[in-house]
């Protein structure tokens, strides 16, 4: 997941940073409306609106009217109305300065869920086919039983069938959440779900880095 930090205090941006790369995430960091505007894409915005250059609220305006990405407002303006403006401009929350990073990442992960897109067709890898409409998995004929994440799991490896997922991708995909103890959580589930498709492929544990499925030799 990328998050696009808009934040023209440099203090607060580096921690910011620091702290969201050390939760997993993908950062990058603007100081003004234009360099947000001109940023690559992005899952989430984290949108001050005291920038330097233009109105917090127009680089909000301007990135909604363009695409679907989510927007958190941070910022130190905390009445009612300007909270009710920033909400009815399109921001999907809106966080008073100062905040906590715990209370942050809960909104992020909050807001990630709701934006989170809807399955795109189905999945087919050798083998291995997954109805994402119907949520059922099938080996040639056979229909294989999956627990809820385990299915969830399966589609986010399945469509990057040779990759190599990272862990943490795989822990905001799946569980939508950055809490460390879900690492062991993953392994419980990547060895349960391995068993259950080894008639079509193999899940390879790549130390340090993540997982990755390939199809089984005929």
């Amino acid at each position: 997941m990328e998050i696009l930090v808009v934040e023209d205090d440099a203090r607060l941006a580096d921690a910011l940073c620091v702290a969201l790369h050390r939760r997993g995430y993908g950062v990058t960091h603007v100081g003004t409306g234009e360099q947000a505007l001109a940023a690559p894409d992005c899952d989430l915005v984290l949108l001050d609106l005291g920038l330097p250059d233009m109105d917090g609220l127009a680089v909000c305006k301007q990135l909604q009217e363009r695409s679907d990405v989510a927007v958190i407002v941070l910022t130190a303006r905390g009445e009612e109305r300007d909270r009710v403006l920033g909400l009815r401009t399109g921001a999907d929350d809106y966080l008073v300065k100062p905040f906590s990073m715990a209370e942050l990442t809960a909104r992020i992960e909050a807001v990630l869920r709701r934006h989170r897109p809807r399955p795109a067709g189905p999945v087919t890898v050798g083998t291995l086919r997954i109805d994402t409409e119907a949520r059922q998995v099938h080996i040639g004929a056979e229909p294989v039983a999956l627990r809820p994440k385990e299915y969830e799991l399966l589609v986010v490896l399945a469509r990057q069938a040779g990759a190599v997922v990272p862990r943490q991708r795989l822990i905001m995909e799946v569980w939508r959440s950055t809490w460390p103890g879900a690492a062991r959580t993953l392994e419980v589930h990547v060895g349960s779900l391995r068993g259950k498709i080894a008639a079509a492929g193999r899940i390879e544990a790549v130390h340090g880095v993540g997982y990755r499925y390939d199809v089984r030799d005929a």
